[in-house]
C-alpha cells in the first residue's frame, strides 16, 4: 500500500466515522437491486435512517430480507420501505420527504434488453430520472447522487477512458445514461441544483441475480458452473473490462455524497479499478475460486459470436475521481471474486466439498 492509498483510505474512513457520529437521512432509490441493496446495508451498518424505493421488476424483495438478517434489529427499524415506481412524479415527491440525501440506482439496466425494448429503458432510465430530479430539487436535499454508465463512452477507441472524452452511443441504454448526465448538467446551469454522476465500469458482487435473463456475465458464468452447465463466451475471450467489485461503487457513493468541495461536484466520475480483464482471464478466475465447490480444472468455455451493441475494451481512468472525491478501490477483480463467490455458493445452495 502507497502513501496515495492509505490518504484515499484514510479518507473514506473518515466520512463513515463522521456519518457514525452524525445520523442522516438518505434515499435509495433501486433499493431492492444489486447495488441499491447494498448502499442500503452499508448505510444502516453506519446506524444511518435510510428510505428506499422499488417497484421491484428487478429488484428482489429477498434481497431486503438477506439485509434485514445481517442487521441488527435497531439498525433495520431504521429502514422504510416504499414499493413505488420512479416513472410516477408522485411516488417520487413522497420517498424525498426529509431526505438529506438522494443515491439514484433506478434504472433499467442491459445493453440487451435496450436493444429488445427501447421504449420501456427510455420510461425507466429517461422518465424516471427526470422525476427523481425534480422531486429532489423540489424537497431541497442536501445532494443527489446518480448511477451513471461507462456505456457513454460508446465508441471512443481510447484508453483508459477520460471524462470528457466520449463517443456516439452504441446501444439505446448508452443514449438513456448519457441524457440523465445532460439533464444533471442543465439542473445546475438552470436551479443551481448540485449533482454527482458515477460512471460505473462492470460491477458485480454479492446480491448480483444470475437468474435474469439479462444477467451480468460474473453472475451467470457462476451459476452455470455451479451448476455444471457450459458458459457461453461472446466473441474470441479476448474482449476486456474493467471489472469493480461492489464495495468500491458503494465507497464512491458515500464519498459523493458528502462531498462539499465545489470543484467536485456537478461532476461524472469514473468508478473502476483501472484495470483490463479479458473474458478468458475471468473464466478462469471464477473457475479457480470455484473449484472447492466441485468445478473441475479442465472445465472449459463454449465460444459463440460478437454480441450486438458491446464494445470491444473498456478500461477507466480513475485519476479524476481520486482527486476531487479521494476515492480509492479497496477491491481488484482478484480479491472481489474471492469474496464474492462464497456468497454465490450459499445462495444457489452448493454445498462446498
Amino acid at each position: 500500500m502507497d502513501l496515495n492509498e492509505k490518504t484515499a483510505m484514510t479518507a473514506y474512513e473518515e466520512v463513515r466515522e463522521r456519518l457514525r457520529t452524525e445520523p442522516r437521512n438518505w434515499l435509495v432509490t433501486g433499493v431492492a437491486g444489486f447495488i441499491g441493496s447494498n448502499l442500503l446495508e452499508a448505510l444502516l451498518r453506519l446506524d444511518q435512517r435510510v428510505v428506499g424505493i422499488d417497484n421491484f421488476s428487478t429488484g428482489l424483495k429477498r434481497n431486503l430480507e438477506e439485509i434485514r438478517d445481517l442487521v441488527t434489529p435497531e439498525q433495520w427499524a431504521r429502514f422504510t420501505f416504499h414499493e413505488g415506481d420512479i416513472r410516477r412524479l408522485d411516488d417520487c415527491r413522497r420517498a424525498c420527504e426529509g431526505v438529506d440525501h438522494v443515491l439514484q440506482q433506478a434504472a433499467l439496466g442491459s445493453v440487451p434488453r435496450s436493444l429488445e425494448d427501447p421504449v420501456t429503458t427510455n420510461a425507466s432510465n429517461i422518465d424516471g430520472f427526470l422525476n427523481m430530479l425534480v422531486a429532489a430539487r423540489d424537497n431541497r436535499v442536501r445532494s443527489f447522487t446518480y448511477a451513471a454508465s461507462s456505456s457513454t463512452y460508446g465508441d471512443h477507441p481510447a484508453l483508459p477512458k477520460v471524462e470528457d472524452r466520449i463517443g456516439k452511443p452504441l446501444s439505446p441504454y448508452a443514449v438513456t445514461k448519457y441524457v440523465n448526465e445532460l439533464y444533471a448538467e442543465v439542473f445546475a446551469r438552470s436551479y443551481r441544483f448540485d449533482s454527482i454522476g458515477l460512471r460505473y465500469f462492470n460491477v458485480f458482487g454479492r446480491r448480483q441475480d444470475p437468474d435474469s435473463a439479462y444477467a451480468a456475465v460474473i453472475p451467470k458464468w457462476t451459476a452455470a458452473l455451479l451448476a455444471g452447465e457450459t458458459v457461453i463466451i461472446n466473441g474470441d475471450g479476448e474482449t476486456s473490462r474493467d471489472f469493480c467489485y461492489v464495495d468500491n461503487a458503494v465507497q464512491a457513493n458515500l464519498l459523493a455524497a458528502v462531498a462539499t468541495d465545489p470543484q467536485a461536484l456537478n461532476q461524472v466520475y469514473n468508478v473502476a479499478v483501472g484495470d483490463r480483464t479479458t473474458l478468458n482471464t475471468l473464466f478462469g478466475l471464477l473457475r479457480e475460486n470455484l473449484a472447492p465447490s466441485g468445478v473441475a480444472a479442465d472445465t472449459r468455455p463454449e465460444f459463440r459470436d460478437f454480441r450486438a451493441g458491446d464494445v470491444r475494451h473498456s478500461q477507466a481512468d480513475i485519476d479524476k475521481a481520486r482527486r476531487l472525491l479521494r476515492y480509492e478501490p479497496t477491491h481488484r477483480i482478484a480479491e472481489g471474486v474471492a469474496e464474492a463467490m462464497p456468497w454465490y455458493v450459499r445462495s444457489l445452495g452448493v454445498a462446498a466439498q
